[in-house]
């Protein structure tokens, strides 16, 4: 697929399509590979009418909303993609362009289930200090699919997650997790009713991430021309000055300079390091 506005271009696929569902993996992982508190780990589910018939503990995860993230929105003009390969562009090789990232919030519902109250409780209580330690809840090295298939870092070197963060230049991905107070008790028991669920204890969670869009190869380069930097809001003063039929309009009077309101100030000076101080 080619591109318009760059020389000899070719789109390759998007490099962030999967990054929602592996959010909601990494949150699973992280939950299970931290509980500590029991011989048999709760189950997780996604379906919030699901009931166990046995006195099996679950865990709810489930994405109710998706929204964009306003922050560092840029504009849409595709710009060179931190991607390095080893052939350097001066000589002949590939230079990757790609668009802004989309930035987007993930908010989770969190709730749990248990034949008795205080089991509950309890396990609503390791769920919370447990995801209070998830500061990260993914993060590796940034993956860019290229238009050929291959998957690369930000270096060039094929992708692997678990590879060494050290080496300068490395581009990291990251995906914040925080509590958050998103659902009033009102939607919460709509949310349930709808999905035909018993209303139980629920937390809400924001996950950040960001989606990268396809990358862009061009050998030839690429003009990018951007419309100018001018305000909207402030008028043309040659506009200003002038009727539609092009003559000039008579020059306003200057306004007047405005009185400080309040009392005449006496006996107001500067103050100076070099007077010695005195006492009245």
């Amino acid at each position: 697929m080619n591109t318009p506005g760059l020389t000899s271009a070719v789109s390759g696929p998007m490099s962030g399509r999967n990054i929602l569902g592996e959010v909601t993996e990494a949150l699973h992982k992280f939950l299970l590979d931290g509980y500590d508190i029991g011989d048999q780990p709760p189950r997780f589910e996604e379906d919030l009418k699901f009931v166990p018939k046995d006195r099996e503990e679950v865990i709810y995860l489930y994405m109710y909303r998706v929204t964009q993230n306003p922050n560092l929105q840029n504009r849409k003009r595709l710009r060179q993609a931190p991607v390095f390969m080893e052939n350097d562009p001066e000589e002949g090789g590939e230079v990757y362009y790609h668009r802004p990232p989309l930035l987007l919030d993930l908010f989770y519902l969190v709730n749990v289930h248990s034949k008795f109250r205080s089991d509950a409780e309890r396990l609503l209580g390791w769920v919370l200090l447990r995801l209070n330690e998830a500061t990260h809840l993914v993060y590796r090295p940034r993956k860019f699919i290229l238009p050929d298939g291959r998957e690369v870092d930000s270096l060039g070197r094929p992708y692997n997650p678990n590879c060494s963060t050290e080496p300068e230049g490395l581009w990291m991905e990251k995906v914040s997790l925080a509590l958050v107070d998103d659902l009033t008790v009102g939607d919460a028991i709509n949310l349930f009713s709808l999905h035909e669920a018993p209303y139980r204890t629920f937390l809400t969670y924001r996950a950040r991430v960001a989606l990268d869009g396809p990358l862009v190869a061009s050998s030839g380069g690429t003009t990018i021309r951007l419309p100018p930097l001018a305000r909207a809001d402030r008028p043309n003063p040659r506009a200003v000055s002038e009727t539609p039929s092009g003559r000039f309009k008579p020059s306003r009077p200057t306004a007047a300079p405005r009185n400080v309101p309040g009392p005449k100030p006496h006996f107001v000076r500067k103050s100076s390091n070099t007077e010695p101080d005195s006492e009245d």
